[in-house]
């Protein structure tokens, strides 16, 4: 039995946009709660958070498209082509905040001000266009031997709006938990209560997706509900409410920083998982399978061996730069 190149690039591309939701879902987070602390010196410590990191975050978006251009070639040309208009917006967000990473530190009390709001917008702006992004995908693109024959606006939907909102509170969610691993003293204690409310609201959006995304297409609500798939997939759902439960207890205790954060990004790993199991070996719904989509298997090997070099450095040099940058930030330290 040959080696099945399309899994191999699904299983890359799943854990490229994996690692990018997970590590740059917390940063957009922390911008998104900019508005909510309007004290400068707050402020600086929640962007001092993840200025040694934010911009390797993004690596793995890179990683993701990438991929997705070199083993199914069909995906990437049709998601350009339904999505252009929300993807363009997605960019343009994260340009302002990259914009706002260098030049916040370097502006004036009078201007400081036009940074910050850059910073927060961008943030909500990129991070609403990635979960519109999704729930457009998740909805269907019109295809025609390979090629979208659908329209300008098909992407914008009651439901693409709403995962748009729901994964605003996902990374809201990373985002308080992560500062609740980072700070101390009062703008910690700040930050628990808004992790609450996060986890809250991030309970309501996990229900209320996987309520509704079965409705969506009849082969995910097969494989949620059939008879024979209850007893494999019930703990996924049931392990989310339990973690949740568990954060909320640690969120409670002042002793408990970094349990936070990872009970968070666990949740979001079953959420993901959640996503995956509903969908695939479906690649692009509602009917495009990652064999229907591959590009040619020499085309995928010779792609394949620079990714297989490339992914352990980025792995490496991120797992160097957390470690680097481990510990507490506070009061006065600044980002150059």
């Amino acid at each position: 039995m040959g080696i099945d190149m399309s899994i191999i690039w699904a299983g890359i591309i799943v854990l490229g946009v994996f690692m990018y939701v997970v590590m740059d879902g917390f940063d957009l987070g922390v911008g998104m709660l900019f508005p909510f602390f309007q004290d400068r010196h707050d402020r600086d410590v929640m962007m001092n958070t993840i200025a040694p990191i934010w911009d390797g975050n993004e690596t793995w978006l890179v990683l993701g498209g990438a991929g997705l251009l070199a083993a199914f070639p069909v995906v990437y040309s049709a998601v350009l082509s339904a999505l252009y208009l929300p993807i363009m917006l997605m960019l343009i967000g994260l340009i302002l905040r990259g914009v706002a990473f260098e030049f916040r530190f370097k502006a004036g009390d009078a201007r400081r001000h036009i940074w910050d709001k850059a910073f927060a917008g961008g943030s909500l702006l990129a991070t609403l266009m990635q979960g519109v992004t999704l729930g457009a995908i998740l909805m269907g693109i019109e295809l025609e031997g390979g090629v979208f024959v659908g329209g300008a606006w098909d992407w914008l939907s009651p439901f693409s709006v709403f995962t748009g909102c729901g994964l605003v509170a996902a990374y809201v969610f990373l985002g308080s938990t992560w500062l609740v691993m980072k700070t101390e003293g009062r703008l910690q204690q700040e930050l628990r209560r808004a992790a609450r409310a996060s986890t809250i609201v991030m309970a309501i959006a996990i229900a209320a997706v996987s309520l509704w995304t079965p409705l969506l297409h009849g082969h995910i609500a097969e494989r949620w509900f059939g008879a024979d798939a209850l007893q494999w997939l019930l703990p996924v759902p049931f392990l989310v409410v339990l973690s949740l439960a568990a954060l909320w207890r640690t969120l409670g205790s002042e002793q408990r920083n970094a349990s936070p954060f990872s009970l968070a990004l666990f949740v979001t790993f079953l959420g993901y998982s959640g996503l995956v199991i509903s969908i695939m070996p479906i690649i692009l719904p509602p009917s495009l399978t990652i064999w229907q989509a591959a590009a040619p298997a020499s085309s995928q090997g010779f792609a394949l061996v620079g990714a297989l070099f490339i992914i352990p450095i980025i792995l490496g040099y991120t797992a160097w730069s957390y470690y680097v940058f481990r510990g507490k930030v506070r009061h006065g330290d600044h980002y150059h």
